[in-house]
C-alpha cells in the first residue's frame, strides 16, 4: 500500500486529535514501508512537503509530522537547499518495533535477516550465559510456566508464541544488566515480527520446544557455557527456516 492510499484529509470535521494523530501515523507507515523495500532508494530526495501534502490531500502539518517520525527512526534525514533525503541501511534504528513491523511487512530481506541473526548469535548467548549466573528461583519458576504453556500451545498459535516471548525476556531480565536488558528487549521484537513473519509466510514454525527446554535445563542449574551453546542452538534452529520460507523484496 502507497502513501497515495490514504487520501482522508486530517482538517475533516469531526476527527479531532485522534484522527490527525492517526493520519501522521499512517504517512509514516507508508513512507516507511516504501523506503525500507527500496522503493525509495539510498540518497533519493523525496517530494517536498507542499507537493506531498498536495498529492496525498493531507495538510502540511501531518506530512511534516510523519517526516519528524521517520527522521527520529533514521530513515531520511531534511536538509537545508537539498530536501528530504532518503538515509542508507545503516542509519536506519533497525530494532525500533515500527521499522522491524515495515520490514517483514514489505517482505524482509534476505541480507537484513543475516545481519539480525548474526547479531543474536554474538549477544544472546552471552545473555544466556549471564542469566545462568544470576537467574532467582522466581525466574526459574516463570520460565518454566512459560515453555509449559508453549508446549501446550504450540508456536502456531497466538497462546504459544505469547509464552515463547515471556520466556525469552525473563532470560533477558535475568541477566541483571541493565543496558543488556534494553538491548534484549529491542532483540525481542526481532523474535516477534519472524515468529508472526513465519506464521503470515502459510508454513507451520519448526517446532523448537527441545531446544528451549534445553535452553531453561541450563540457565536453571546454572550451567553457564552450556547455557550459551544452548542458546547458540536455539538460534541457529531458528535461522534454518528463514531462507525457505521469505519473500525477498529488497
Amino acid at each position: 500500500m502507497t502513501a497515495a492510499a490514504h487520501p482522508a484529509s486530517p482538517s475533516a470535521k469531526g476527527g479531532g486529535r485522534k484522527k490527525k494523530s492517526s493520519l501522521h501515523k499512517s504517512i509514516a507507515h507508508d513512507l516507511g514501508v516504501a523506503i525500507v523495500t527500496g522503493r525509495h532508494q539510498p540518497g533519493d530526495i523525496l517530494s517536498t512537503e507542499i507537493e506531498s501534502s498536495e498529492q496525498l490531500s493531507v495538510s502540511r502539518s501531518a506530512y511534516r509530522e510523519a517526516i519528524r517520525i521517520l527522521t527520529a527512526k533514521g530513515l531520511v534525514e531534511s536538509r537545508q537547499r537539498t530536501g528530504t533525503i532518503v538515509l542508507p541501511i545503516t542509519r536506519w534504528a533497525m530494532l525500533d518495533p515500527d521499522v522491524m513491523a515495515w520490514m517483514f511487512e514489505g517482505g524482509a530481506s534476505e541480507s537484513v535477516l543475516d545481519g539480525l541473526f548474526e547479531m543474536r548469535l554474538i549477544i544472546e548467548p552471552a545473555m544466556a550465559r549471564l542469566a545462568a549466573m544470576r537467574r532467582t528461583l522466581d525466574h526459574i519458576a516463570d520460565m518454566r510456566k512459560s515453555l509449559q504453556t508453549m508446549e501446550r500451545h504450540t508456536l502456531a498459535t497466538d497462546e504459544g508464541q505469547a509464552a515463547n516471548r515471556r520466556f525469552y525476556s525473563i532470560i533477558v531480565q535475568a541477566t541483571g544488566n541493565p543496558p543488556l536488558v534494553n538491548l534484549g528487549n529491542s532483540l525481542g521484537t526481532f523474535v516477534l515480527w519472524y515468529t508472526e513473519f513465519q506464521g503470515n509466510s502459510g508454513s507451520k514454525p519448526r517446532d523448537t520446544i527441545a531446544e528451549h527446554w534445553e535452553l531453561f535445563d541450563a540457565v536453571a542449574a546454572g550451567m553457564v557455557d552450556q547455557a550459551g551453546i544452548a542458546m547458540e542452538k536455539l538460534i541457529r534452529a531458528n535461522q534454518a527456516d528463514f531462507p525457505e520460507r521469505q519473500n525477498i523484496a529488497m
